[in-house]
């Protein structure tokens, strides 16, 4: 009696211990898919005969994630006010609202840019050089609002980076919106021009939370507003000019991102901008573009950045579908291999593979993932909203978005770039840290993320057109989940309580 007594204390210990080391998590599955699917939630899997083995080993981090999102353009806001207030709203909503894709980082154009209405710079003045006249009166209308607003219905807020596309005409050694280079004689005045800026936005309510020194300072073709650098230049201008004079005008807490352009020549840009400790002072992370290819990562451009510089931002904050025209409310045509970009027509022969035609929505997640697992801590689409031509655009370089409207009909299109953004970004957190896996085969591409919340995060993108059950493990935790095919799904795990 006395040792069944104990067999049953001794059974009953064993089962605590057991159930003490073993992993509970509760899941929640959304899916984007061409075959129709937004973002729905998805409760019952088929197992699929073509199987992939995914380990988590969360104790394993990479970088933290600053935030994921899109730009405010003049081209956007514009669009916005042209629209009925419900649908300016339900944009704004979708884009930041807790329901939405709860964007976290932004970028804005400093000066205007390829996808405003005009030229324009806040200095407008020639020979201005204490910017007495400077205003930024030219956003009140359209842009202001619309970055007021989205503030107001984001819970979490979001960070803005802010980038010049050019100095005005008159500081520049060719006159002219598009092309030359800074005049000596207005670095000074050019760095005031920042600290101005950061200023007149603080006054309406609007932190900026960082800047990039220029926007692709290698140029666009003679195109459209651009300013020329070298990496030497760029570099010297910060360390001697812009870096002190943000300082010395209260701004040190702004985070100043150098490059700001494809990542063909991420090398040589680092290599300079963190020679040394002078060189590297007041740099605070490098920014990219994805224009060098719509289809390559560049993992060891990215890796190498990431070495020369382990404790700095590396932030994409430019991409987009380019070179065409918004397809109107056929969510098919983003799920097919018909887009192009510039490089289809215009690359070289030897350039060409880094420019083929591509499905628009793997186009997205295949670089987000790329990126997030190649040190990325950040990643920022280009125009949130533009009409069906692609613009308004004053150089009518029409491009994609994910949202598209027709303002004199007061409609909106959310295209499967939307889901496709939403699916990282509503769910990767800012703060959050990237951690380590395994995956069995190439069936599907992933990136995986810890919250600070303590919630797991997948998100899986199959290119196949067949599903995929992954064999999820998760320490003792184990499920199989289907991804169908042609799909992306987001995983989200949290700890089971009680």
């Amino acid at each position: 009696m006395r040792i069944h007594f104990y067999l049953v204390i001794l059974l009953s210990i064993f089962m605590i211990n057991c159930n003490n080391n073993t992993d509970v998590w509760e899941s929640e599955v959304y899916e984007t898919s061409a075959a129709g699917s937004s973002m729905e939630l998805v409760k019952t899997f088929d197992e699929s005969d073509k199987k992939v083995k995914v380990t988590l080993n969360p104790e394993i981090t990479f970088q933290t994630i600053t935030g994921i999102g899109g730009s405010f353009t003049e081209s956007s806001a514009y669009l916005l006010n042209k629209l009925g207030e419900a649908n300016r709203k339900k944009i704004l909503e979708a884009y930041f609202g807790d329901e939405g894709a709860r964007y976290s980082l932004t970028r804005t154009h400093i000066n205007s840019c390829d996808f405003s209405l005009s030229n324009y710079s806040y200095a407008a003045t020639p020979d201005d050089k204490e910017l007495k006249d400077f205003t930024i009166e030219e956003d009140r209308d359209d842009l202001i609002p619309m970055i007021t607003d989205a503030m107001a219905i984001s819970s979490d807020g979001f960070k803005i980076i802010s980038s010049p596309w050019t100095a005005p005409p008159w500081m520049k050694d060719n006159k002219k919106w598009v092309g030359g280079k800074l005049l000596p004689e207005y670095y000074d005045t050019w760095s005031l021009f920042f600290s101005k800026y950061i200023d007149a936005y603080k006054k309406e309510g609007i932190d900026i939370w960082g800047i990039t020194v220029e926007n692709e300072p290698l140029g666009n073709g003679s195109n459209w507003e651009s300013m020329h650098y070298s990496a030497e230049e760029m570099t010297s201008f910060v360390s001697e000019h812009l870096g002190p004079s943000l300082e010395s005008n209260g701004h040190s807490n702004i985070k100043l991102l150098g490059y700001d352009q494809n990542r063909d020549h991420l090398k040589e840009w680092v290599d300079v901008m963190y020679k040394d400790e002078k060189s590297s002072k007041y740099m605070d992370g490098t920014a990219i573009h994805w224009y060098a290819s719509t289809y390559e990562v560049f993992p060891e451009v990215l890796q190498y950045a990431h070495d020369k510089a382990p404790d700095k931002y590396l932030i994409e904050t430019e991409g987009c579908v380019d070179s065409e025209i918004p397809h109107w409310k056929e969510d098919d045509w983003y799920w097919k291999k018909e887009a192009t970009d510039w490089g289809w027509d215009w690359a070289p022969e030897e350039e060409k593979s880094l420019h083929p035609k591509y499905v628009p929505v793997y186009r997205y997640a295949r670089d987000i993932i790329g990126c997030l697992n190649n040190w990325v801590d950040g990643w920022i689409d280009w125009n949130m909203v533009l009409d069906r031509q692609g613009g308004p655009n004053w150089f009518e370089n029409w491009c994609l978005a994910p949202v598209i409207v027709d303002p004199d009909e007061d409609e909106v299109y959310f295209t499967p770039l939307y889901y496709t953004m939403a699916h990282f970004s509503k769910y990767i957190r800012p703060g959050s840290k990237r951690i380590d896996f395994s995956v069995s085969n190439k069936d599907i591409q992933l990136t995986s993320v810890k919250n600070m919340d303590g919630s797991i995060v997948l998100v899986t993108l199959n290119q196949n057109k067949y599903p995929v059950t992954i064999d999820l493990n998760l320490g003792t935790y184990q499920q199989k989940i289907t991804i169908s095919a042609q799909s992306i799904q987001t995983i989200v795990l949290n700890e089971a309580k009680g």
